[in-house]
């Protein structure tokens, strides 16, 4: 790799700090766990992963989303399994999340406020729901 000229540089600074900043948790509120367990990552929870960052980023909402990688959730038979955390919404896990429900979840509970049936596997009782 040759040298660098100064103006290369600031724009490599600039795309790396974009990317830090999606890690970064301060002042976001939603937060999605992808299960990223041994039987998550053979189940595809990787391309799950990326979508949903893509997702995110394509809806605007990277400033108060962030995505984090966890362990097995423990529904392994319905992997890759995703959790989503978000002010006004029940806390609900999607199971047999490939990138199509991924980017679904993100459209349908993040934008729209609602749930993605079909893929549902565990929330709050609906007698603890608050509408």
């Amino acid at each position: 790799m040759g040298k660098m000229t100064l103006e290369e540089l600031r724009k490599l600074r600039e795309a790396q700090k974009s990317e830090i900043s999606k890690r970064d948790t301060a002042g976001k509120d939603i937060t999605i766990f992808v299960g990223m367990g041994t039987c998550g990552i053979a189940a595809g929870a990787k391309t799950t992963f990326d979508t949903l960052i893509k997702a995110v980023d394509a809806n605007g909402l990277s400033d108060k989303v962030v995505v984090k990688q966890t362990g097995c959730m423990g529904l392994c038979y319905v992997e890759p399994t995703v959790e989503v955390i978000a002010p006004g919404m029940p806390q609900t896990i999607y199971g047999k999340v490939d990138s199509a429900t991924a980017e679904e979840i993100v459209k349908k509970h993040l934008v729209e406020h609602t749930l993605v049936e079909g893929h549902i596997y565990d929330r709050p009782a609906i007698d603890i729901v608050k509408k």
